[in-house]
């Protein structure tokens, strides 16, 4: 087993990068294996931040979005938005903490206002 390089935070020489650096040059891993890390030191005693990268070279570009992909994001976000209580589209994704439409969640004071 190899041991991975490893550099310090903003040290990485060129040609390495990220998933979210890879994802904004429109690329992916694309089955490759981590290629090295980052390690930003923290203090206290608290063991570093660590960043995985890919070597860019080997990175594929990102797959397009098929209809079927479109559809399947579109049901998704309509279920993020639609209430368990009442069943209607709030129009906004719903908050896990309150679990339903801000009108479920506090009826009372929809009613006084």
């Amino acid at each position: 087993m190899s041991t991975l390089p490893v550099f310090r935070w903003h040290f990485a020489p060129d040609g390495y990068a990220t998933r979210r650096q890879l994802r904004a040059r429109d690329l992916r891993p694309g089955g490759q294996d981590v290629a090295a890390q980052l390690e930003r030191p923290r203090r206290r005693g608290r063991p570093p931040l660590v960043a995985y990268l890919y070597r860019v070279d080997l990175a594929l570009p990102v797959r397009p979005m098929t209809p079927g992909r479109w559809r399947a994001h579109a049901a998704m976000m309509r279920a993020r938005r639609t209430c368990p209580e009442c069943r209607r589209d709030a129009g906004y994704v719903i908050p896990p903490t309150l679990g339903s439409c801000v009108t479920c969640a506090y009826p009372e004071e929809q009613r006084a206002a």
